[in-house]
């Protein structure tokens, strides 16, 4: 099993992995329509959220993300009444909406902690960049909810390079580390190597969580093109278009060679390629105790340097 970490140069200590609940809870109304329900689907019941859960935490990924936008609060008060009484950090975000502005900050923060039922957020983070949002003022909200108490780290989430330096600065007028940035990372999805955004998590010391680490999917073998995912994740995603899926196969296949060697599978080898980058923790889905279990299976092997560069060279077309 990976050894715990500091997140970024926080004090808050965390796995090497997380597990996702962004399809958590049972959203009703039009909360049942929103992207990720849409993309994903509902997780798979009550139970196997459950499952994911009790599994992720044995095997020792006891960092849990969700947000306050997911399925409107939904994701949050599952993830509260499954993490009741047990020992879980619990990341989640700021907004609630689009519309959301710095003065509804204090309010959307206590609503948090009402559905998470608790006293203190480990990881609370800025979901998005808005004009709406305006990151000094955003920071210095955070900085003060750090100073209350009520938070223990500070993250943001598909922050450029320069948005992070920025908010990096104010937070460090208050004395405080900007621990994560929360961005798409992917052996399909490079961008951060090369948008600036991995240089600058090295140079501030700001941990990268990796949202997407398996594309969707893509990356777990179990789609082709005659087997598509279902949700809107096969019209949106370029990975699932014919031209994509097939261009997706060779990696996919290198994925599952490489597997054989360790008796793993294609979705813990292309998870592990993360992983063994140590500024780097991914955060996949789990709907159900089995995912939740190969997801952990990622922790128990390591890849030789030959290994991470093959990957790494075959998926060179996927860095911009």
């Amino acid at each position: 099993m990976e050894k715990i970490i500091s997140l970024g140069r926080s004090d808050l200590h965390v796995p090497r992995l997380g597990v996702g609940a962004m399809t958590w809870g049972q959203p009703k109304g039009l909360a049942r329509w929103t992207p990720a329900q849409l993309a994903y689907g509902p997780a798979d019941g009550a139970e196997e959220e459950q499952s994911a859960l009790e599994i992720s935490l044995a095997t020792g990924v006891i960092l849990v993300d969700t947000a306050e936008m997911y399925s409107n609060g939904a994701s949050e008060r599952r993830v509260g009444e499954l993490a009741r009484g047990k020992d879980v950090l619990i990341a989640t975000k700021f907004p609630p909406s689009p519309f959301s502005n710095p003065a509804d900050f204090p309010k959307a923060l206590e609503d948090s902690l009402r559905r998470l039922q608790r006293r203190t957020i480990d990881l609370y983070q800025i979901h998005y960049r808005s004009r709406r949002l305006p990151i000094p003022e955003l920071m210095h909200c955070l900085a003060d909810a750090v100073e209350a108490g009520i938070v223990q780290a500070v993250g943001v989430s598909n922050y450029s390079a320069a948005e992070m330096r920025l908010a990096h600065a104010e937070l460090a007028k208050r004395g405080l580390p900007l621990a994560s940035n929360q961005v798409q990372y992917s052996l399909l999805h490079r961008a951060p190597e090369v948008d600036g955004v991995l240089d600058a998590c090295r140079e501030l010391g700001v941990t990268l969580i990796a949202y997407s680490p398996l594309a969707m999917g893509a990356l777990t073998g179990k789609y082709s093109s005659t087997a598509r995912p279902g949700g809107l994740r096969k019209y949106i995603a370029p990975y699932f278009q014919t031209k994509g899926i097939n261009a997706v196969q060779p990696v996919v296949n290198l994925l599952k060679e490489i597997g054989t060697r360790y008796d793993k599978t294609p979705s813990q080898v292309a998870l592990r390629w993360l992983v063994e980058n140590e500024l780097v923790l991914p955060i996949p889905g789990a709907k159900n105790g089995r995912q939740a279990a190969e997801n952990a299976g990622a922790l128990s092997f390591s890849l030789s340097s030959e290994e991470i560069e093959a990957l790494s060279q075959a998926t060179l077309a996927w860095r911009v």
